[in-house]
Order: C-alpha cells, then structure tokens, then sequence
C-alpha cells in the first residue's frame, strides 16, 4: 500500500457574508485554492492525476464544479475532476478519497478540497418550470434549503450545533477556543 503525505494546502479566502467575495463564485475561489496548494507544494498543473472538491451549494454554478475550478487553476482537461456533496463533510470527504486513490495505487497526485460561496447563492422558484396557473410562488433560498436546513429534523442546523451544545455540556468558551484554533490551523 501506497503512502498518503499532503504536501501543500491553501484555503479558499474566507469573507463576511455578502461582503467583499459575494459576487465571486464558488469555483472561483475553489480555483484559487487549488491554484496556491500546487504552487506551495511545487507540483505542476500536469502531474495532478485528479481533482476532488466538496461543494454543496451548486446551484448555478454549472455543471461540476470541481471541473470548472480544476481548469480555472490551470489543469490539464484531462485531468478528471470530480465534485462531492456530503454537506458539511463534503471536503474532508475528498480527503478520505485522495488518500485511497494514493493507497489503492490508482493515483500519485491528487488535489481534495472544497469550495463554498454562501452569498451568491441562488434563489428557487419551485414548479416555475411549467408555470403557474394560478396563486403566489415561494422563493426558496438555496442557502437554506441545501446548505443549512436538517430534512431529518426540519430544522435549522444551527439550532442542532446549539442543542447538541447544551446535551454535550459544552460551554461557547469551549466553542470559541475551538474555533480559534481551528482557523490558525
């Protein structure tokens, strides 16, 4: 079995919602990303053998995001790119799959990550396609439907962060401590 190292990293950058990055798509900064990781880890376009990105709010963005970003970065078309939806895992997700590609032998060099743009995200018109005889239309925020509404619970995946919270007994000092370190890593 193949050994996995992660030679180089880079985030996509991270603004306030409907800030500075609200008219930069998902794929843009995904190819930013990609882009800094190559060249923080000296590898060339050419030798990334695939790209995994984890994106869940894909509405709009066209089709696969990971391929839009991948090429954006400068990767070769034959390169195959391909995007994963797990919610919020979606970009450790193609971590885990990078490494058993590596592993299994079926790769050398593989880009994982993930890409988000919460403020350009779409609104939903539902049952617009065949129009509407009669009676108002709901807009539905993307953001919500698929990125932060629990279908299990039909609730907001904030108010779960905070339920889970209180049951775990973990305090917002807790939180924010963790938090902290985890953006300076």
């Amino acid at each position: 079995m193949n050994e996995v190292v992660i030679v180089g990293a880079a985030r996509t950058p991270v603004g306030t919602f409907g800030g500075s990055f609200a008219e930069v798509s998902a794929t843009k900064l995904g190819a930013v990303a990609i882009a800094e990781a190559l060249n923080r880890a000296g590898v060339k376009p050419d030798q990334v053998n695939e790209v995994l990105m984890g994106n869940v709010l894909s509405a709009g963005l066209g089709m696969n995001p990971a391929r839009q970003a991948s090429l954006a970065a400068g990767i070769p078309d034959s390169t195959p790119a391909t995007s994963v939806n797990k919610v919020c895992g979606s970009g450790l997700k193609t971590v885990a799959l990078a490494a058993g590609a590596i592993m299994l032998g079926d790769a050398d060099i593989v880009v994982a990550g993930g890409m988000e743009g919460m403020s350009s995200t779409p609104y939903l018109l539902a049952k617009a396609r065949y129009g509407y005889r009669m009676g108002h239309g709901e807009l539905i925020d993307h953001m919500i439907k698929d990125g932060l509404w629990c279908v299990l619970t039909d609730c907001h995946m904030g108010s779960t962060a905070e339920n889970v919270a209180l049951e775990r007994e973990i305090s917002r000092a807790d939180q924010d401590a963790f938090a902290a370190e985890s953006q300076r890593r």
